[in-house]
């Protein structure tokens, strides 16, 4: 018994014991780092998993938010109840170009618009002018074609014009320009004198056509684009006619404008021209009926009485002879072509025609026009046309 206790059996037993012990703790040791291990491998994919949700948010949001740019910045903005034109008048700010366009129907969003506009720095750019509204156009077409000024000219064009105050008018039925400013400068010497012309001459610059001209072109640059226009149609060869019959351009146009108010039609034109040449040469009064309508601004009246030749007025070429002082009328190129191109003849009178074709009976001797004459006063009697 006593040997089975001996010391090394006790020092055995003792070693087992501690290595018993160190492997428990070894193990718990372990079993810790797997533990540890796993944890931090867990929090690795759930971060990784956050990531990846983040970056999915992220891209979706950016999608999003693309669609909704594009749509706002390139889908088709304009609405169906659009005008043709938008119309920006000078000095116009950017809120009132906002008004106008709710007011004109011209967008179907206002507001996508306006970010568009604010994006593109336009309300610090707007400008005046004529804009073309296409059907498809987007809000980024839109402010592109505003901010630049990229705007449309009009087909500016005139006709049977007699005064002033109707050109005006007519002006400003097409442009910006205002009527009365218009007038004003029509009828202000000191302006028209780098023209070449005065009030009552003024009207011989506008030379009947069809002209691009910008909208909002102010009064003054109006004058100067037709004077341009004006110096174009004067050519050498016209200038050389003119002079060939001892008369200006300015005196041209007047003549031309009578004989257009005797008769429109152009195959008769150049014969009456014609007719007031020989007189003119021969110092003889025009006695032209439509210069006497002028003065009594009586364009519609179809007799003159005798009392009429009688107005105390420059354009009564009964009374005065010569050229009236201006046009009673704005001639056509055509016109003024015709009387520059005269036809060379021996007739002094002239008298409408009795079936009141608009043409006239021409006579060389006093006696064949009144015969002519008394044709047509009979004609008149008979259809009871007493003015």
């Amino acid at each position: 018994m006593t040997a089975f206790f001996s010391p090394a059996n006790l020092l055995i037993k003792k070693i087992l014991i501690q290595t018993k012990k160190s492997y428990n703790k070894i193990c718990r040791s372990i079993f810790a780092l797997f533990n540890l291990i796993q944890r931090i491998f867990n929090k690795f994919i759930m971060r990784k998993k956050i990531i990846i949700f983040l970056f999915i948010f992220l891209v979706l949001t950016g999608i999003v938010a693309v669609f909704f740019a594009y749509k706002i910045i390139f889908v088709n903005n304009v609405s169906s109840q659009a005008p043709s034109f938008l119309y920006i008048k000078t000095g116009s700010n950017y809120s009132q170009v906002v008004d106008l366009l709710e007011e004109k129907n011209v967008v179907k969003n206002l507001k996508t618009f306006q970010w568009v506009a604010k994006w593109k720095k336009y309300p610090q750019k707007i400008k005046a002018g004529r804009y073309a509204i296409k059907s498809k156009m987007n809000n980024n077409e839109l402010v592109n074609m505003l901010r630049s000024g990229n705007q449309e000219a009009v087909n500016f064009t005139f006709n049977n014009i007699r005064t002033k105050e109707q050109f005006a008018e007519k002006v400003s039925q097409q442009l910006e320009v205002n009527a009365n400013d218009l007038l004003d400068l029509l009828n202000d010497n000191d302006f028209l004198a780098s023209y070449n012309v005065n009030t009552e001459t003024v009207l011989t610059l506008f030379i009947p056509n069809t002209y691009k001209i910008w909208w909002n072109t102010s009064s003054e640059d109006f004058v100067k684009k037709m004077y341009r226009e004006y110096s174009t149609f004067w050519t050498k060869e016209r200038k050389q006619k003119a002079a060939n019959i001892n008369l200006s351009p300015v005196e041209i146009s007047i003549l031309a404008s009578i004989v257009e108010e005797e008769n429109h039609r152009t195959d008769e034109q150049a014969r009456i021209a014609g007719v007031y040449i020989n007189r003119l040469k021969k110092g003889i009064p025009l006695q032209a009926d439509p210069t006497v309508k002028f003065a009594l601004r009586d364009f519609a009246r179809k007799r003159l009485l005798y009392a009429d030749l009688e107005i105390n007025s420059p354009y009564n070429t009964y009374k005065y002879t010569g050229l009236p002082p201006g046009v009673i009328r704005i001639p056509s190129p055509t016109c003024i072509d015709k009387v520059l191109n005269y036809e060379q003849h021996n007739y002094i009178f002239m008298c409408a025609k009795e079936d009141f074709s608009g043409y006239h009976n021409f006579a060389v001797t006093l006696s064949e026009h009144t015969a002519n004459a008394a044709k047509y006063h009979n004609a008149l009697n008979t259809n009871k046309i007493k003015r």
